[in-house]
């Protein structure tokens, strides 16, 4: 009998190599395709933790956004197309065949590219509820693969460092003033409804207050304190999705 030790990097690669070393017949991968780095680190240091309590294991990478055939490079981050995104996506599930496998995808309401499915339809709502609804059902039909459940960030990620600004000290302890006006900014009030304007949305607003906020980097710490619980009591939408990728690993 041969006994391996595994040093994982996280609490998600410590539970995966837990259930697959106990057999688990309902163990769950969840590929996301993310927005950007930003989204990407959020999968990595929230999402995917969070997850692997639920027997869901969550990996992400970036959309390919193109390809360097003499260096042998790919570039990937940033939603430029919807094309280049819907490539990406169907390229991963060719990839992944395993029918019990699940992706998803993390991408921002604000500044989505007018190419996106549902983009007209949606554009004449008035309520950002149904707006990212329709968008989300649009992208399903366009991609057409059973095991892809859309995600649509209300309106950017940014929303939910407002879901508990005061977090924002951790990082920028030098800046009360700044953080206690956006703290006042959302009030009691729901962060997925702060609008998506060019210079009110919500990272607009906070690189008003915080012209240095680092969003790849101390916008995930942000977000990794203020904690899945309090995100998802604060953002209905954003506790929707969280839902059904918990139920995910459900028998």
């Amino acid at each position: 009998m041969i006994r391996l030790h595994v040093t994982a990097e996280g609490q998600t690669e410590k539970a995966f190599v837990k259930a697959v070393c106990a057999g688990s017949p309902d163990m769950i991968r969840l590929h996301v395709t993310a927005e950007g780095q930003t989204e990407k680190a959020f999968v990595k240091a929230v999402l995917a933790p969070h997850l692997a309590n639920h027997k869901v294991f969550a990996d992400a990478r970036c959309v390919l956004t193109s390809k360097d055939k003499r260096a042998g490079k790919k570039h990937r981050g940033g939603l430029i197309s919807y094309s280049k995104a819907k490539d990406d996506i169907l390229r991963w599930t060719r990839e992944d065949k395993d029918p019990a496998c699940r992706f998803t995808t993390m991408f921002d309401l604000y500044a989505l590219p007018d190419g996106f499915p549902g983009y007209a339809d949606a554009k004449g709502l008035s309520d950002p509820y149904q707006r990212v609804r329709t968008l989300e059902h649009s992208l399903t039909k366009d991609i057409d693969d059973s095991r892809f459940l859309p995600y649509i960030q209300l309106h950017e990620f940014e929303t939910l460092i407002f879901a508990d600004p005061k977090k924002l000290d951790l990082e920028y302890l030098e800046h009360k003033r700044p953080i206690e006006k956006l703290v006042d900014m959302v009030g009691n009030g729901n962060p997925e409804l702060i609008n998506d304007g060019r210079e009110t949305a919500p990272s607009k607003r906070i690189r008003k207050e915080i012209p240095e906020y680092d969003k790849a980097g101390s916008g995930v710490l942000v977000v990794e304190k203020i904690g899945v619980e309090t995100l998802r009591r604060k953002c209905r939408h954003f506790n929707d999705w969280l839902t059904g990728l918990e139920n995910l690993g459900k028998p």
